[in-house]
């Protein structure tokens, strides 16, 4: 994954411990509940936790969306879905799902968004009984056409019949022109992710970052119990990244105490 740690799990385990990291969310292609031991041994080996399953291979590596016009490439994606919500339920953690939604073609956008809205109905109801939750994220136009500001997005989690969340991504808040701060203050309680990259660039942060005050601010004060994921471009080197961002966290937590 081009925003991810580029490195065998148990090295970037070891590497990201090393820095001071509590836990990594694990982004998940093809793999479900039998693959929940063995990743929790990998992770909890280097002294971190898994905190959260991503979805985003499914679309961005095999091109699997809820909107396909064809069913059986709408069936395979939520066949794949439902496999990660059932893993990350056998972890206890939250499920994740993105870009794997799709994107509208001429004529068909109504009876894709139909499609989509019965198969995340269908996956926060699997992953509800599985012990696990899903977080919905709105994402920039870019990437879907459905549900691009958080607004939208906590509209389809109310209309479900299992409890879900929000991830919000400073990324996509800043494409689709939201104040991400804003965006933090009103809906920390509802938000199980806060994904985070430096403006314009999408890459490591930066310390000194004026924005990270005011996010972790907003944060605290809306009762966020969530965890933070580091969703950035790595610069060629993973480790440098890593370090980078930490660093900026934490100095920026450090203002604040």
């Amino acid at each position: 994954m081009p925003l991810g740690f580029g490195a065998p799990l148990a090295e970037a385990v070891r590497r990201l411990a090393e820095l001071g990291y509590d836990g990594v969310e694990v982004q998940v292609r093809d793999s479900g509940v039998r693959a929940a031991e063995g990743l929790a041994r990998t992770v909890e080996s280097g002294g971190l936790k898994v905190l959260g399953i991503g979805t985003g291979p499914v679309a961005a590596q095999d091109r699997l969306t809820l909107t396909d016009p064809a069913p059986d490439v709408r069936r395979h994606a939520l066949s794949r879905l439902l496999d990660a919500a059932r893993l990350a339920g056998a972890l206890g953690v939250p499920v994740t799902l993105g870009q794997t939604r799709g994107t509208f073609l001429p004529g068909l956008g109504d009876a894709q968004r139909l499609w989509a809205e019965r198969a995340v109905r269908r996956l926060a109801e699997e992953a509800a009984d599985h012990g696990s939750r899903l977080l919905l994220e709105p994402q920039s136009r870019a990437n879907t056409s459905l549900w691009h500001t958080p607004a939208e997005a906590l509209a389809v989690v109310d209309s479900l019949d299992a409890p879900a969340g929000l991830v919000l991504d400073t990324h996509h808040l800043d494409a689709e022109g939201v104040d991400a701060v804003r965006a933090v203050n009103r809906h920390a309680r509802v938000t199980g992710c806060l994904q985070l990259a430096a403006p314009s660039t999408r890459g490591p942060l930066a310390v000194g970052d004026p924005r990270l005050p005011a996010l972790l601010t907003a944060l605290r004060a809306g009762g966020f119990t969530g965890w933070l994921t580091l969703e950035h471009t790595q610069d060629g080197d993973s480790p440098r990244a890593a370090a980078r961002s930490w660093t900026a966290l934490t100095d920026a937590a450090s203002a604040l105490s």
